[in-house]
Protein backbone atom coordinates (compact mmCIF):
# COMPACT_ATOMS: atom_id res chain seq x y z
CA UNK A 1 0.00 0.00 0.00
CA UNK A 2 1.61 3.19 -1.30
CA UNK A 3 2.36 6.00 1.41
CA UNK A 4 3.01 9.92 1.01
CA UNK A 5 6.54 10.57 1.44
CA UNK A 6 5.58 13.48 3.80
CA UNK A 7 4.04 13.78 7.61
CA UNK A 8 1.13 12.27 7.99
CA UNK A 9 -0.78 14.97 9.29
CA UNK A 10 0.73 19.05 8.33
CA UNK A 11 -1.26 20.29 11.36
CA UNK A 12 1.44 19.10 13.67
CA UNK A 13 4.05 22.05 13.37
CA UNK A 14 0.89 24.62 13.42
CA UNK A 15 1.88 25.49 16.80
CA UNK A 16 5.24 26.01 16.04
CA UNK A 17 6.17 23.10 18.32
CA UNK A 18 10.09 22.84 19.83
CA UNK A 19 11.64 19.73 19.46
CA UNK A 20 12.86 20.10 22.86
CA UNK A 21 9.97 21.33 24.97
CA UNK A 22 10.35 20.39 28.53
CA UNK A 23 10.77 16.28 28.85
CA UNK A 24 8.63 15.97 25.60
CA UNK A 25 11.03 13.51 24.77
CA UNK A 26 10.80 10.97 27.38
CA UNK A 27 7.07 10.67 28.21
CA UNK A 28 5.27 8.16 29.40
CA UNK A 29 8.37 5.98 28.89
CA UNK A 30 7.63 2.14 29.98
CA UNK A 31 9.45 1.84 33.28
CA UNK A 32 11.30 -0.75 31.91
CA UNK A 33 12.17 1.12 28.59
CA UNK A 34 15.50 3.02 28.02
CA UNK A 35 14.94 4.39 24.89
CA UNK A 36 17.14 7.34 23.23
CA UNK A 37 14.95 10.39 23.47
CA UNK A 38 13.89 11.88 20.11
CA UNK A 39 16.03 14.97 18.78
CA UNK A 40 16.86 16.41 15.33
CA UNK A 41 19.86 14.28 15.03
CA UNK A 42 18.62 10.77 16.30
CA UNK A 43 14.87 10.99 15.26
CA UNK A 44 14.80 7.50 13.47
CA UNK A 45 18.37 6.96 14.01
CA UNK A 46 17.64 2.89 14.21
CA UNK A 47 16.62 0.41 16.32
CA UNK A 48 16.90 -0.37 20.04
CA UNK A 49 18.06 -2.91 21.92
CA UNK A 50 15.05 -4.76 23.36
CA UNK A 51 14.21 -8.51 22.23
CA UNK A 52 11.27 -9.94 21.05
CA UNK A 53 10.79 -12.24 24.12
CA UNK A 54 11.66 -8.85 26.19
CA UNK A 55 9.14 -7.00 24.51
CA UNK A 56 6.73 -9.16 25.51
CA UNK A 57 7.24 -9.41 29.44
CA UNK A 58 7.63 -5.72 29.06
CA UNK A 59 4.09 -5.43 27.81
CA UNK A 60 3.07 -7.97 30.14
CA UNK A 61 4.47 -6.00 32.86
CA UNK A 62 2.89 -2.99 31.63
CA UNK A 63 -0.81 -4.03 31.43
CA UNK A 64 -0.51 -6.28 35.10
CA UNK A 65 -1.18 -3.95 37.99
CA UNK A 66 -3.23 -3.30 41.19
CA UNK A 67 -6.11 -3.50 38.73
CA UNK A 68 -6.52 -7.39 39.04
CA UNK A 69 -8.02 -6.20 42.34
CA UNK A 70 -11.30 -5.38 40.61
CA UNK A 71 -11.64 -8.71 38.34
CA UNK A 72 -13.48 -10.90 40.47
CA UNK A 73 -16.29 -7.92 41.08
CA UNK A 74 -16.09 -7.40 37.33
CA UNK A 75 -16.90 -11.00 37.09
CA UNK A 76 -19.94 -10.36 39.75
CA UNK A 77 -21.13 -7.33 37.21
CA UNK A 78 -20.80 -8.96 34.20
CA UNK A 79 -23.19 -11.69 35.79
CA UNK A 80 -21.09 -15.05 36.44
CA UNK A 81 -17.82 -16.33 34.78
CA UNK A 82 -19.34 -17.32 31.37
CA UNK A 83 -20.05 -14.08 30.86
CA UNK A 84 -17.15 -12.27 31.90
CA UNK A 85 -14.51 -14.51 30.15
CA UNK A 86 -16.78 -14.20 26.96
CA UNK A 87 -16.59 -10.42 27.62
CA UNK A 88 -13.06 -10.66 27.76
CA UNK A 89 -12.54 -13.03 25.10
CA UNK A 90 -14.09 -9.90 22.41
CA UNK A 91 -12.75 -7.06 23.81
CA UNK A 92 -8.90 -8.41 23.44
CA UNK A 93 -9.53 -8.51 20.11
CA UNK A 94 -9.77 -4.97 19.87
CA UNK A 95 -6.91 -3.97 22.53
CA UNK A 96 -4.13 -6.36 20.51
CA UNK A 97 -5.71 -4.36 16.91
CA UNK A 98 -4.97 -0.99 19.04
CA UNK A 99 -1.26 -1.65 19.79
CA UNK A 100 -0.82 -3.09 16.09
CA UNK A 101 -2.26 0.22 14.97
CA UNK A 102 -0.32 1.81 17.09
CA UNK A 103 2.90 0.51 16.01
CA UNK A 104 1.99 0.89 12.34
CA UNK A 105 1.26 4.61 12.99
CA UNK A 106 4.28 5.47 15.16
CA UNK A 107 6.25 3.72 11.77
CA UNK A 108 4.49 6.23 9.34
CA UNK A 109 4.72 9.27 11.49
CA UNK A 110 8.37 8.45 12.75
CA UNK A 111 7.41 9.19 16.55
CA UNK A 112 8.25 7.98 19.91
CA UNK A 113 5.27 8.36 22.50
CA UNK A 114 1.99 7.57 22.30
CA UNK A 115 0.91 11.28 22.26
CA UNK A 116 3.50 12.09 19.83
CA UNK A 117 1.84 9.50 17.30
CA UNK A 118 -1.80 10.69 17.95
CA UNK A 119 -0.37 14.51 17.75
CA UNK A 120 1.66 13.80 14.18
CA UNK A 121 -1.41 11.76 12.63
CA UNK A 122 -4.72 13.17 13.72
CA UNK A 123 -3.64 16.67 14.31
CA UNK A 124 -3.07 19.27 16.84
CA UNK A 125 -7.32 19.00 18.73
CA UNK A 126 -6.90 14.98 19.01
CA UNK A 127 -3.52 15.56 20.17
CA UNK A 128 -4.39 18.18 23.38
CA UNK A 129 -7.15 16.05 23.61
CA UNK A 130 -5.10 12.92 24.00
CA UNK A 131 -2.57 14.54 25.93
CA UNK A 132 -5.20 16.20 28.63
CA UNK A 133 -6.81 12.51 28.71
CA UNK A 134 -3.43 11.11 29.75
CA UNK A 135 -3.35 13.64 32.38
CA UNK A 136 -6.65 12.82 33.76
CA UNK A 137 -6.30 9.41 33.15
CA UNK A 138 -2.62 9.45 35.39
CA UNK A 139 -4.24 11.76 38.16
CA UNK A 140 -7.33 9.73 38.41
CA UNK A 141 -5.00 6.42 38.98
CA UNK A 142 -3.11 7.81 41.45
CA UNK A 143 -6.19 8.47 43.51
CA UNK A 144 -6.97 4.93 43.37
CA UNK A 145 -3.34 4.20 44.61
CA UNK A 146 -3.80 6.07 47.51
CA UNK A 147 -7.48 4.26 48.23
CA UNK A 148 -5.88 1.04 47.58
CA UNK A 149 -3.25 2.00 50.17
CA UNK A 150 -6.36 2.61 52.88
CA UNK A 151 -7.78 -0.67 51.71
CA UNK A 152 -4.93 -2.55 52.84
CA UNK A 153 -3.87 -0.61 55.33
CA UNK A 154 -6.99 -1.14 57.24
CA UNK A 155 -6.88 -4.70 57.09
CA UNK A 156 -3.05 -5.43 58.37
CA UNK A 157 -4.27 -2.38 61.13
CA UNK A 158 -7.19 -4.42 61.82
CA UNK A 159 -4.97 -7.98 62.15
CA UNK A 160 -2.02 -6.31 64.42
CA UNK A 161 -4.96 -4.03 67.25
CA UNK A 162 -5.88 -7.27 69.49
CA UNK A 163 -8.64 -5.24 71.46
CA UNK A 164 -12.07 -5.41 70.42
CA UNK A 165 -13.02 -3.54 67.01
CA UNK A 166 -15.47 -1.18 69.40
CA UNK A 167 -12.22 -0.04 71.60
CA UNK A 168 -9.77 -0.12 68.42
CA UNK A 169 -11.73 2.28 66.17
CA UNK A 170 -11.28 5.44 68.89
CA UNK A 171 -7.97 5.00 68.44
CA UNK A 172 -6.41 7.81 66.09
CA UNK A 173 -3.22 6.40 65.09
CA UNK A 174 -6.06 3.30 63.56
CA UNK A 175 -7.87 5.81 61.89
CA UNK A 176 -8.18 5.32 57.99
CA UNK A 177 -7.32 8.79 56.78
CA UNK A 178 -4.86 9.04 59.01
CA UNK A 179 -3.11 6.37 57.92
CA UNK A 180 -3.46 7.20 54.18
CA UNK A 181 -1.88 10.71 55.15
CA UNK A 182 1.31 9.58 56.90
CA UNK A 183 1.84 7.42 54.70
CA UNK A 184 1.17 9.63 51.84
CA UNK A 185 3.41 12.16 53.19
CA UNK A 186 6.60 10.21 54.35
CA UNK A 187 6.72 7.88 50.95
CA UNK A 188 5.16 8.93 48.37
CA UNK A 189 5.84 12.61 48.22
CA UNK A 190 9.52 12.75 48.58
CA UNK A 191 9.79 9.97 45.98
CA UNK A 192 7.19 12.12 43.73
CA UNK A 193 9.44 15.31 43.49
CA UNK A 194 12.77 14.81 42.08
CA UNK A 195 12.76 15.44 38.40
CA UNK A 196 14.14 12.28 37.24
CA UNK A 197 12.77 8.57 38.33
CA UNK A 198 15.65 6.43 38.73
CA UNK A 199 13.61 3.48 40.47
CA UNK A 200 12.07 2.64 37.33
CA UNK A 201 13.29 -0.64 37.08
CA UNK A 202 12.73 -2.24 40.66
CA UNK A 203 9.16 -1.15 41.02
CA UNK A 204 8.16 -3.07 37.64
CA UNK A 205 10.24 -6.03 39.43
CA UNK A 206 8.13 -5.48 42.27
CA UNK A 207 5.17 -4.86 40.59
CA UNK A 208 5.05 -8.31 38.65
CA UNK A 209 5.97 -10.26 41.98
CA UNK A 210 3.54 -8.74 43.94
CA UNK A 211 0.75 -9.48 40.89
CA UNK A 212 1.45 -13.31 39.89
CA UNK A 213 1.56 -13.78 44.22
CA UNK A 214 -2.04 -11.93 44.66
CA UNK A 215 -2.68 -14.25 41.65
CA UNK A 216 -1.01 -17.34 43.46
CA UNK A 217 -2.98 -16.79 46.78
CA UNK A 218 -6.33 -15.84 45.28
CA UNK A 219 -6.26 -19.29 43.29
CA UNK A 220 -5.27 -20.98 45.73
CA UNK A 221 -7.86 -19.86 48.43
CA UNK A 222 -10.26 -20.89 45.75
CA UNK A 223 -8.83 -24.44 45.14
CA UNK A 224 -8.47 -25.14 49.29
CA UNK A 225 -10.87 -22.62 51.06
CA UNK A 226 -11.37 -21.22 54.89
CA UNK A 227 -13.74 -23.33 56.38
CA UNK A 228 -15.77 -19.73 56.94
CA UNK A 229 -15.51 -18.07 52.82
CA UNK A 230 -19.21 -19.25 52.28
CA UNK A 231 -20.04 -17.42 49.02
CA UNK A 232 -23.12 -15.95 49.38
CA UNK A 233 -24.75 -16.30 46.05
CA UNK A 234 -22.70 -16.93 42.93
CA UNK A 235 -24.65 -15.20 39.45
CA UNK A 236 -24.87 -17.48 36.31
CA UNK A 237 -26.08 -14.46 34.07
CA UNK A 238 -26.19 -10.70 34.39
CA UNK A 239 -29.54 -9.41 36.23
CA UNK A 240 -29.66 -7.03 33.08
CA UNK A 241 -28.87 -6.25 29.72
CA UNK A 242 -27.04 -3.52 30.21
CA UNK A 243 -25.43 -4.69 33.69
CA UNK A 244 -22.58 -6.35 31.48
CA UNK A 245 -21.57 -3.07 30.38
CA UNK A 246 -20.73 -2.35 34.12
CA UNK A 247 -17.67 -4.66 33.84
CA UNK A 248 -15.90 -2.94 31.02
CA UNK A 249 -14.31 -0.37 32.65
CA UNK A 250 -12.17 -3.00 35.06
CA UNK A 251 -11.53 -4.63 31.95
CA UNK A 252 -10.09 -1.54 29.92
CA UNK A 253 -8.20 -0.54 33.31
CA UNK A 254 -6.39 -3.86 33.52
CA UNK A 255 -6.12 -4.16 29.97
CA UNK A 256 -4.31 -0.62 29.04
CA UNK A 257 -0.86 -0.55 28.23
CA UNK A 258 -1.18 1.28 25.26
CA UNK A 259 0.30 4.57 26.47
CA UNK A 260 3.24 2.84 27.05
CA UNK A 261 3.21 0.85 23.85
CA UNK A 262 4.90 2.52 21.41
CA UNK A 263 8.24 3.74 23.01
CA UNK A 264 8.19 -0.44 24.02
CA UNK A 265 7.88 -0.83 20.24
CA UNK A 266 10.38 2.08 19.21
CA UNK A 267 12.98 0.37 21.87
CA UNK A 268 12.73 -3.38 19.91
CA UNK A 269 15.66 -4.54 18.44
CA UNK A 270 13.71 -4.86 15.10
CA UNK A 271 10.47 -2.76 15.00
CA UNK A 272 8.61 -4.43 13.22
CA UNK A 273 4.71 -4.61 12.84
CA UNK A 274 4.39 -8.37 12.24
CA UNK A 275 6.75 -8.89 14.57
CA UNK A 276 5.02 -6.61 16.94
CA UNK A 277 1.60 -8.20 16.44
CA UNK A 278 3.48 -11.77 17.70
CA UNK A 279 4.81 -10.21 20.68
CA UNK A 280 1.57 -8.15 22.07
CA UNK A 281 -0.61 -10.98 20.98
CA UNK A 282 1.24 -13.27 23.55
CA UNK A 283 1.29 -10.65 26.23
CA UNK A 284 -2.35 -10.49 25.70
CA UNK A 285 -2.44 -13.73 26.16
CA UNK A 286 -0.62 -14.19 29.69
CA UNK A 287 -2.06 -10.92 30.98
CA UNK A 288 -5.36 -12.54 30.23
CA UNK A 289 -4.71 -15.90 32.21
CA UNK A 290 -3.49 -13.44 35.21
CA UNK A 291 -6.83 -11.37 35.11
CA UNK A 292 -9.00 -14.44 34.27
CA UNK A 293 -7.33 -16.53 36.92
CA UNK A 294 -8.12 -13.85 39.35
CA UNK A 295 -11.62 -12.98 38.46
CA UNK A 296 -12.61 -16.72 38.21
CA UNK A 297 -11.18 -17.68 40.97
CA UNK A 298 -12.46 -14.87 43.06
CA UNK A 299 -15.85 -14.37 42.30
CA UNK A 300 -16.43 -18.24 42.90
CA UNK A 301 -14.83 -17.85 46.59
CA UNK A 302 -16.62 -15.13 47.16
CA UNK A 303 -19.97 -14.91 44.69
CA UNK A 304 -21.68 -11.59 44.20
CA UNK A 305 -20.77 -10.63 48.12
CA UNK A 306 -17.26 -9.91 46.79
CA UNK A 307 -15.62 -6.63 47.35
CA UNK A 308 -14.86 -4.11 44.87
CA UNK A 309 -10.89 -4.67 46.04
CA UNK A 310 -10.72 -8.51 46.41
CA UNK A 311 -8.16 -8.59 48.69
CA UNK A 312 -10.97 -6.73 51.49
CA UNK A 313 -13.03 -9.79 51.41
CA UNK A 314 -10.47 -12.20 52.95
CA UNK A 315 -9.92 -12.45 56.64
CA UNK A 316 -7.52 -9.59 58.07
CA UNK A 317 -5.32 -12.39 60.26
CA UNK A 318 -5.24 -14.46 57.21
CA UNK A 319 -1.07 -14.95 57.01
CA UNK A 320 -0.94 -15.45 53.35
CA UNK A 321 -3.45 -12.60 52.40
CA UNK A 322 -1.76 -10.17 54.50
CA UNK A 323 1.71 -10.81 52.92
CA UNK A 324 -0.42 -9.83 49.51
CA UNK A 325 -1.72 -6.63 50.82
CA UNK A 326 1.86 -5.85 51.64
CA UNK A 327 2.76 -6.66 48.03
CA UNK A 328 0.61 -4.53 46.85
CA UNK A 329 1.35 -1.43 49.25
CA UNK A 330 4.59 -2.05 47.92
CA UNK A 331 3.43 -1.55 44.42
CA UNK A 332 1.22 0.80 44.11
CA UNK A 333 3.91 3.32 46.80
CA UNK A 334 6.09 3.18 43.78
CA UNK A 335 3.58 3.11 40.72
CA UNK A 336 2.22 6.18 42.00
CA UNK A 337 5.16 8.57 41.54
CA UNK A 338 5.44 7.00 38.34
CA UNK A 339 1.93 7.86 37.21
CA UNK A 340 2.80 11.19 38.66
CA UNK A 341 5.64 11.78 36.61
CA UNK A 342 3.85 10.68 33.18
CA UNK A 343 1.18 13.34 34.41
CA UNK A 344 3.65 15.84 35.07
CA UNK A 345 5.56 15.29 32.14
CA UNK A 346 2.34 15.84 29.94
CA UNK A 347 1.36 19.31 31.89
CA UNK A 348 5.11 20.32 31.57
CA UNK A 349 5.45 19.60 27.53
CA UNK A 350 1.78 21.44 27.37
CA UNK A 351 2.70 24.92 29.16
CA UNK A 352 6.12 24.90 27.01
CA UNK A 353 4.84 24.40 23.79
CA UNK A 354 2.11 26.88 24.43
CA UNK A 355 4.26 29.40 26.32
CA UNK A 356 7.28 28.53 23.66
CA UNK A 357 9.85 28.43 25.93
CA UNK A 358 12.76 26.63 25.92
CA UNK A 359 14.46 23.91 28.94
CA UNK A 360 17.79 25.57 28.99
CA UNK A 361 15.74 29.09 28.88
CA UNK A 362 13.60 27.58 31.85
CA UNK A 363 15.84 25.74 34.30
CA UNK A 364 15.00 28.05 37.05
CA UNK A 365 11.26 28.38 36.79
CA UNK A 366 10.85 24.82 35.47
CA UNK A 367 12.04 24.10 39.18
CA UNK A 368 10.39 26.21 41.15
CA UNK A 369 7.26 25.08 38.76
CA UNK A 370 8.20 21.63 39.20
CA UNK A 371 7.80 21.90 42.84
CA UNK A 372 4.08 23.40 42.31
CA UNK A 373 2.90 20.72 40.28
CA UNK A 374 3.66 18.04 42.66
CA UNK A 375 2.74 19.42 45.84
CA UNK A 376 -0.95 20.65 43.90
CA UNK A 377 -1.18 17.05 42.17
CA UNK A 378 -0.39 15.16 45.38
CA UNK A 379 -2.33 17.32 48.10
CA UNK A 380 -5.65 16.90 45.41
CA UNK A 381 -5.35 13.09 44.91
CA UNK A 382 -5.02 12.78 48.88
CA UNK A 383 -8.28 14.87 49.85
CA UNK A 384 -10.05 12.89 46.84
CA UNK A 385 -8.65 9.88 47.90
CA UNK A 386 -9.39 10.52 51.63
CA UNK A 387 -13.55 11.56 50.68
CA UNK A 388 -13.84 8.95 48.11
CA UNK A 389 -13.41 5.47 50.18
CA UNK A 390 -14.38 2.84 47.14
CA UNK A 391 -11.99 2.31 44.86
CA UNK A 392 -14.97 0.71 42.38
CA UNK A 393 -15.97 4.79 41.67
CA UNK A 394 -12.63 5.84 41.01
CA UNK A 395 -12.18 2.82 38.23
CA UNK A 396 -15.72 3.54 37.00
CA UNK A 397 -14.98 7.07 35.73
CA UNK A 398 -10.95 6.45 34.65
CA UNK A 399 -11.74 2.64 33.14
CA UNK A 400 -13.45 4.90 30.48
CA UNK A 401 -10.68 7.17 29.74
CA UNK A 402 -8.85 4.13 29.35
CA UNK A 403 -11.67 2.82 26.74
CA UNK A 404 -9.97 5.80 24.74
CA UNK A 405 -6.62 5.18 24.76
CA UNK A 406 -7.59 1.37 23.69
CA UNK A 407 -10.38 2.00 21.08
CA UNK A 408 -10.94 5.92 20.00
CA UNK A 409 -7.06 7.21 19.64
CA UNK A 410 -6.09 4.32 17.90
CA UNK A 411 -9.14 4.28 15.42
CA UNK A 412 -8.88 7.92 14.59
CA UNK A 413 -4.89 6.92 14.13
CA UNK A 414 -6.00 4.17 11.86
CA UNK A 415 -8.48 6.32 9.84
CA UNK A 416 -6.41 9.83 9.25
CA UNK A 417 -3.22 6.76 7.75
CA UNK A 418 -5.52 4.82 5.76
CA UNK A 419 -6.88 8.59 4.05
CA UNK A 420 -3.54 10.11 3.79
CA UNK A 421 -2.23 7.29 1.62
CA UNK A 422 -1.91 8.55 -1.79
CA UNK A 423 -3.74 5.53 -3.95
CA UNK A 424 -5.66 5.70 -7.60
CA UNK A 425 -7.93 3.33 -6.63
CA UNK A 426 -8.98 2.19 -3.26
CA UNK A 427 -8.90 -1.64 -2.32
CA UNK A 428 -11.19 -3.39 -0.37
CA UNK A 429 -8.19 -4.00 2.34
CA UNK A 430 -8.15 -0.28 2.40
CA UNK A 431 -11.96 0.33 3.01
CA UNK A 432 -12.08 -2.95 5.50
CA UNK A 433 -9.03 -1.00 7.29
CA UNK A 434 -10.99 2.63 7.88
CA UNK A 435 -14.40 0.46 8.74
CA UNK A 436 -12.35 -0.90 11.17
CA UNK A 437 -10.88 2.17 12.37
CA UNK A 438 -14.55 3.66 12.72
CA UNK A 439 -15.75 0.67 14.60
CA UNK A 440 -13.54 1.09 16.96
CA UNK A 441 -13.82 4.60 17.11
CA UNK A 442 -17.76 4.10 17.71
CA UNK A 443 -16.92 1.48 20.42
CA UNK A 444 -14.60 3.40 22.25
CA UNK A 445 -16.94 6.47 22.37
CA UNK A 446 -19.87 4.05 23.44
CA UNK A 447 -17.78 2.45 26.41
CA UNK A 448 -16.64 5.77 27.46
CA UNK A 449 -20.41 7.55 27.41
CA UNK A 450 -21.67 4.72 29.04
CA UNK A 451 -19.56 4.54 31.71
CA UNK A 452 -19.10 8.15 32.18
CA UNK A 453 -22.38 8.64 32.57
CA UNK A 454 -23.39 5.34 34.76
CA UNK A 455 -20.12 7.02 36.62
CA UNK A 456 -21.59 10.36 37.36
CA UNK A 457 -25.52 9.55 37.99
CA UNK A 458 -24.77 6.32 40.03
CA UNK A 459 -21.52 5.56 41.90
CA UNK A 460 -21.09 9.32 42.18
CA UNK A 461 -24.64 10.74 43.31
CA UNK A 462 -25.03 7.44 45.20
Amino acid sequence: MAQGTGSINSDYKDWEWSADAGERARLLQSPSVETVPKSGESQGSGPGATSALGAVFIVVNAALGAGLLNFPAAFSMAGGVAAGIALQMCMLIFIIGGLVILAYCSQASNERTYQEVVWAVCGKVPGVLCEVAIAVYTFGTCIAFLIIIGDQEDKIIAALVTEPEEAGSNRWYTDRKFTISITAFLLILPLSIPKEIGFQKYASSISVIGTWYVTAVIIIKYIWPDKELVPVEIPTSPSTWTAVFNAMPTICFGFQCHVSSVPVFNSMKQPEVKTWGAVVTAAMVIALFVYTGTGVCGFLTFGAGVEQDILLSYPSNDIPVALARAFIILCVLTSYPILHFCGRAVLEGLWLRYTGVTVEEDVVRERRRRLLQTISWFLLTLLLALFIPDIGKVISVIGGLAACFIFVFPGLCLIQAKLSEIQETRAISWWAQVSYGVFMVTLGAFIFGQTTANAIFVDLTA
